[in-house]
């Protein structure tokens, strides 16, 4: 999932289902220039989202 993040960061974030932030992250992975920051925003946002399943699960633990 990290190589498609990298090197298709838009397909990264249809697949996680943000129709919305792939059709802006397609927008700007148009341009060459655009390119890196798109990819570095999938990759950071493909952290943040397995940070967020872990605590919760986390959380989950705790509660019982």
């Amino acid at each position: 999932m990290t190589l498609i993040a990298i090197f298709f960061p838009c397909i990264s974030f249809l697949i996680r289902g943000k129709i919305f932030t792939a059709l802006i992250c397609l927008i700007l992975q148009i341009t060459l220039i655009g390119w890196l920051p798109a990819a570095i925003w999938a990759v950071i946002s493909l952290q943040n989202s397995r940070a967020d399943k872990r605590n919760a699960k986390l959380i989950k633990a705790m509660k019982k």
